[in-house]
């Protein structure tokens, strides 16, 4: 048997499976075993544990994505508020002032103005 790849998570059909299997087990009232890790009271002491770390995973997934995005908002509103106030500081102070080139913007003045380019010539 090769070793099991535990880093992965197990497709949710086969976890379907086990779970018809260990319903279908509960219906053979003579299954006894010697293996403890084959046990019912094992395999329903497995099955509790996984339905209980399933549904800890679904919660902390909810307030992991409620999370994600109550600090996506919080992201916009700052990008926004900074807009804002770029938008003031250039209405106040004007477009080419040291006011301006401090909080991000370029100066007017030192814009590179468009140049001319001369029609490139196609060959046939």
């Amino acid at each position: 048997m090769p070793t099991q790849d535990r880093t992965r998570r197990l497709p949710s059909q086969s976890i379907g499976q086990d779970i018809t299997s260990l319903h279908g087990l509960q219906t053979i009232s003579t299954y006894d075993t010697s293996r403890a890790d084959a046990s019912v009271a094992k395999l329903q002491q497995a099955y509790q544990t996984m339905l209980t770390q399933q549904q800890a995973e679904t919660e902390k997934l909810t307030l992991y994505r409620a999370s994600t995005d109550a600090a996506r908002l919080a992201e916009w509103e700052f990008h926004n508020a900074i807009l804002a106030m770029k938008e003031v500081i250039r209405g106040q102070y004007g477009s080419d002032s040291d006011q301006a080139q401090a909080v991000g913007l370029k100066k007017k003045s030192e814009r590179k103005r468009p140049s001319r380019r001369k029609p490139v010539a196609v060959a046939s």
